[in-house]
């Protein structure tokens, strides 16, 4: 087994309270945290930063969620703990999903460009879809990652309407919607009867509740919202372990390639999220410690 060193100060970015990128402060002398039962110590190489991160740090202060005190939602990176779990061995590349990921160590339990990819996945297997995107680099990336169909929100003005002439009148059998609040209305009128909405995201906000009286003119199916639900439906190490190998199966074989937008330095986080919220990016932002 080899052996790693490990500081007991690292660099991280700290939060005191919500509001705009202004309140994300880096240090360089956060203390590195140590494991507890059932939970590994990561280094990590690279963090992934999400639209949602966004709206969490800019809203979600109204008493539903608090976050710790430096980000949460980050991926791919190195596990570094003393002793295995989970048969996890020290110097062990993973990829992770969960709280504190905005520094250069995180503790995490063991067991643990959505849009592009979710375009790949949904060619691949012959399905018919329909895009929306706001700037015409967006709307040329969607098709090159295999969307039938483009409409520009900003530009189109009864985006509904259009979707009813594309389908003929049928709307569409599933909404994968990242948005929230703002397309809540879109997405009950565009779902075709029998239909499924899938909410992953909460960019503009959290949905609006919709009562099941409403739903069931349709027959609508309602999935989410966001990771509760992702790992809900995972169940067992084993079966995420299991979908990942899948996920990054197809990435390695080509099936779907990742749009890398960008990589920041983590003492450039506040640039990160004004980029962000500034709708500057496309694919997947970075972040390296």
């Amino acid at each position: 087994m080899p052996s790693v060193s490990i500081p007991k100060v690292m660099r991280g970015v700290q939060m005191k309270n919500f509001g705009g990128p202004a309140v994300l402060q880096y240090r360089t002398d956060l203390p590195v945290p140590v494991p507890r039962d059932s939970e590994v110590l990561i280094k990590n190489d690279f963090i992934g930063i999400n639209y949602v991160d966004v709206f969490i740090l800019a809203h979600w202060d109204d008493g539903i969620c608090r976050w710790r005190n430096h980000r949460p939602r980050s991926r791919g990176h190195r596990s570094v703990s003393p002793g295995s779990v989970n048969d996890l061995q020290v110097g062990d590349r993973v990829v992770w999903l969960a709280m504190g990921g905005y520094a250069e160590y995180t503790a995490v339990p063991a067991a643990g460009g959505i849009g592009l990819w979710l375009c790949q996945l949904l060619k691949a297997l012959g399905a018919k879809t329909i895009g929306t995107a706001g700037t015409a680099e967006k709307i040329q990336l969607a098709k090159e990652n295999g969307v039938d169909f483009v409409i520009n929100y900003r530009e189109e003005k009864d985006l509904v309407k259009r979707v009813e002439e594309i389908t003929e009148g049928h709307g569409v059998d599933v909404v994968y919607d990242g948005i929230g609040k703002d397309q809540t209305e879109n997405n009950m009128n565009v779902i075709a009867k029998d239909g499924t909405i899938v909410t992953y995201g909460v960019a503009s906000g959290i949905p609006p509740p919709i009562s099941p009286a409403r739903l069931a003119t349709k027959n609508v199916r309602l999935v989410g919202p966001g990771e509760s639900a992702l790992m809900r439906s995972v169940g067992t190490p084993h079966e995420f372990g299991k979908w990942c190998a899948k996920l990054f199966d197809a990435i390695a074989k080509d099936e779907i390639s990742v749009r890398i937008h960008g990589t920041y330095p983590l003492s450039e986080i506040v640039m990160v999220h004004q980029d962000l919220e500034g709708r500057k990016t496309t694919g997947k932002v970075l972040v390296k410690p």
